[in-house]
């Protein structure tokens, strides 16, 4: 009897898993990803101002961490790479519209874009709650802003939790521009905002005279997008291979160097979760 219900039971599970692979393929048209293997061509959204991820060469070529990672994947596919400059206001229209085929435009993931376009895991970057401040200071702990003036920009959530947790006495001004002139001018200690934004700033050579001293908090990963009806699909799976595969051979933390990007902490973790348990035997 135990042998009769056990071959059931296995029956069962086998129907329902074939059941549920015919749903899948039936529901998987793979339009963009043959469309790309057939004219031998993938389009990439990627930033185009916003140092050193996505940015213009002075000879006018798109050029940054996420243009390289772009690259990598035109490569893998064994088609050509178009690049399409893309905004944080429109990236994920111009996918949802099939003006570009996948995006690479730092851009964190959230519950409400997973709703839109097709945010595949794992997550190959991410950005956190960091400041900006003169180098003269030798800021090093964030207890070092309790008490002090810290600017930051009206609405930003950063804000209140450096507020609440580190007792800094914030002063919000309506755009970053108006911040960071404060800051200039002495008006506060440090800016508060988003690390790569700081990261960007520093990179742009005018801020020759501040650094980002302390360690990012807060956390929030960056997702890679396909169109969302090919998220589970070859596109898809392909993409989160091709991103696992840069975490496990330490490529993103390579790009992180070349670009002359801040270390993160978060690519580290990522390339020993990854790692090959046969690695260093």
């Amino acid at each position: 009897m135990k042998v009769i219900i056990k071959s059931f039971l296995l029956g069962s599970l086998v129907s329902l898993f074939t059941l549920g692979s015919v749903v899948s393929a039936a529901q998987c048209t793979n339009d963009v990803w043959n469309k790309v293997m057939k004219r031998g061509k993938v389009v990439v959204g990627v930033k185009a101002d916003y140092k050193p991820w996505g940015y213009r060469s002075t000879s006018g070529e798109l050029i940054g961490m996420e243009i390289d990672m772009a690259k990598d994947v035109a490569a893998a596919m064994n088609v050509d790479l178009e690049l399409v400059p893309v905004q944080s206001s429109n990236r994920m229209q111009f996918l949802e519209q099939g003006k570009i085929d996948m995006m690479i435009a730092t851009m964190s993931d959230r519950v409400d874009r997973r709703k839109i376009v097709g945010i595949t895991q794992p997550n190959y970057y991410t950005s956190g709650t960091n400041i900006m401040s003169p180098k003269a200071l030798g800021l090093s702990s964030w207890e070092d802003l309790r008490g002090k003036p810290v600017c930051g920009k009206q609405g930003a959530f950063y804000n209140k939790i450096v507020a609440d947790r580190y007792g800094a006495k914030i002063i919000a001004f309506t755009g970053n521009a108006e911040a960071k002139q404060a800051l200039r001018d002495k008006k506060c200690i440090a800016w508060v905002y988003d690390d790569s934004s700081i990261m960007s700033d520093l990179s742009s050579g005018e801020f020759d005279d501040f650094e980002m001293p302390l360690a990012s908090e807060d956390d929030n990963p960056w997702g890679l997008a396909v169109p969302l009806a090919e998220k589970d699909c070859i596109f898809g799976h392909f993409m989160s291979g091709i991103t696992y595969n840069m975490h496990q051979s330490g490529r993103l933390i390579e790009l992180e160097q070349k670009h002359g990007i801040q270390s993160t902490n978060y690519l580290v973790i990522q390339k020993y979760r990854n790692k090959d348990w046969l690695e260093g035997k």
